[in-house]
């Protein structure tokens, strides 16, 4: 019998796999939106995946005060989407909602209206990309109205490693939001795993400290071919050392490269925290729409999750 999303990713000993994807832009008719979806899984046809990833993509432009290297475009509504592929793959979904546009009574219609019209059952909440500009609901309050609601979703949250290089703080972070209902994380793209693993041994001491399980961390990882997607990442806040920049843009093939130095940073991260007993996952994202991304975003997932089933097999066995 197939096991469901949520007993996959709550077995430590099984890694779990995701695409993650954005919804096409606002205005797509159905038809059109069935057809992107048809394409995307059609791409993922030749690997397996456990299920797909959909953000809510918002305008973060109160963030940070540089441009955005790719004009922010609305999306259709990522439930839609995630309904969609999930209903055409007869894989599960995790979608992203951005919680800070609606008060309270308009989020709880909206949870409602999510469990009952789209069957939505894995959520990932995301909080205000800054303090500046109008926020009608903190992250903290949609916590809690989720909560009450008694509705029953599976619910994830967002880790940041470069937050936590900062602060310092993010591993506490992380238990705050699984005392608030987290059973899992994903991660921002990783590009400098030091941060990863800083953040990943921060969280496993201060759980063996307070005697708790760690909850599942998702890694994120992303291909990065052009001068305009480092750009477009760093706009994001994802953090990419010069040395691996230059790396990139010096190569004769940069796509290829990138992947290479995805895959030595997963190693480095699996080394590192493997032994503290972090259950793990990955997500692949390609951040742009160019056709060699989104391929090299497939190439990138076989080779990461090869690499991760490859350590996993081999703790079990020693």
């Amino acid at each position: 019998m197939k096991r469901s999303l949520s007993e996959t990713l709550q077995d430590p000993q099984q890694g779990v796999y995701f695409i993650g994807t954005t919804p096409p832009r606002a205005g797509t008719d159905d038809e059109m939106m069935a057809e992107i979806a048809q394409k995307l899984l059609g791409r993922l046809n030749s690997i397996e995946y456990d299920g797909v990833v959909v953000y809510d993509i918002q305008d973060e432009s109160s963030r940070i005060e540089q441009p955005r290297p790719f004009p922010f475009m609305e999306t259709r509504d990522p439930r839609e989407y995630a309904w969609l592929l999930s209903r055409l793959s007869g894989r599960e979904t995790i979608t992203y909602k951005s919680v800070a546009q609606r008060d309270r009574s308009s989020f709880e219609a909206w949870l409602k209206e999510t469990h009952e019209q789209f069957s939505q059952q894995h959520l990932v909440l995301v909080g205000a990309p800054s303090s500046e500009g109008q926020v009608h609901l903190s992250l903290n309050e949609a916590y809690s109205a989720l909560r009450e609601s008694g509705l029953p979703f599976n619910l994830g949250g967002v880790t940041i490693a470069e937050r936590h290089a900062v602060k310092g703080n993010e591993h506490l972070r992380l238990l705050q939001k699984s005392a608030q209902g987290c059973e899992f994380f994903i991660s921002q793209a990783v590009y400098n795993p030091q941060a990863t693993i800083d953040l990943l041994t921060g969280y496993a001491r201060e759980c063996r400290q307070r005697g708790e399980t760690p909850k599942r961390v998702i890694l994120t990882f992303t291909p990065c071919g052009s001068q305009k997607t480092l750009e477009f990442m760093h706009w994001l806040g994802i953090s990419v050392p010069a040395a691996t920049r230059w790396r990139i843009l010096d190569a004769e093939a940069p796509l290829s490269e990138s992947i290479r130095i995805c895959q030595n940073s997963l190693e480095q991260i699996l080394e590192a925290c493997l032994p503290l007993g972090l259950p793990l996952g990955l997500n692949i994202e390609s951040l742009t729409n160019r056709k060699e991304e989104i391929d090299a975003s497939i190439q990138l997932f076989r080779l990461l999750k090869a690499t991760l089933e490859l350590q996993l097999a081999q703790r079990s066995l020693s």
